[in-house]
């Protein structure tokens, strides 16, 4: 895929993002852009940052150090989207301004511990895994509750919203019902007005379902393929 062609994409999704919010009521400010730089090299993220308005997202812990070490987090901002293994923690701190995908209360002591050492306060979301889909990470949402209560006390990270992958489907409406029901637990949990948890933010959509997740009350969506094109194997 040609550079220009990236950052014509890239505004092109961000139309779109615009165009959803206000076709729902919301102000197109509300939702952010995660650009998914999974196997995606340097180069290609130096052209899509030209574009400006979005953030990076990274699967792997070892990936992204190697491109935020050549790109830094200045004019980069980095958030990691992908399975975090607890072992990985450690090289957390300082990189990424927000992880996407806490799943249980030991990964988010983890965190806690290793941010507290480096004197830091990491942002993350707790995925949820609202379709019950067996292949898929995340608190069953039953489960949320407890959990959210496990993590409250934990000053080394700070909860800022939920994150969910639905089941890929083709049709983007097919995916609606799971981001409702995102939202829709998110606004329970909001409702029991726990200490020291915030869930602003909800983290849902990728390249094709994300006006639906805008729709529904996305306030990330995270974007690979329409902007770089198909990814190759890794």
């Amino acid at each position: 895929m040609s550079m220009s062609l990236i950052a014509d994409n890239l505004v092109s999704i961000k139309e779109r993002m615009a165009q959803a919010a206000r076709n729902s009521g919301r102000n197109p400010e509300e939702v952010r852009l995660v650009a998914v730089t999974k196997t995606v090299p340097v180069e290609k993220i130096i052209e899509a940052g030209t574009v400006g308005g979005c953030v990076f997202g990274e699967n792997k812990v070892q990936d992204a150090r190697s491109k935020i070490e050549t790109l830094g987090t200045d004019a980069y901002h980095w958030h990691f989207i992908g399975h975090l293994q607890r072992n990985k923690v450690k090289y957390i701190p300082g990189l990424f301004e927000l992880i996407h995908s806490v799943d249980h209360a030991e990964l988010a002591g983890e965190i806690h511990r290793h941010s507290q050492e480096h004197g830091r306060v990491t942002p993350v979301l707790i995925q949820v895994n609202v379709s019950g889909e067996a292949s898929k990470s995340g608190v069953a949402p039953g489960d949320l509750e407890n959990l959210l209560d496990r993590v409250a006390h934990l000053n080394g990270i700070s909860v800022r919203g939920l994150m969910t992958i639905p089941p890929f489907n083709p049709n983007p409406e097919q995916s609606r019902k799971h981001f409702a029901a995102l939202r829709k637990v998110r606004d329970r949990m909001q409702a029991l007005n726990m200490e020291n948890i915030s869930l602003k933010e909800l983290s849902m959509g990728m390249s094709n379902d994300f006006e639906v997740a805008i729709e529904e009350g996305a306030t990330w969506v995270r974007v690979g393929t329409a902007i770089f094109g198909t990814r190759d194997a890794h």
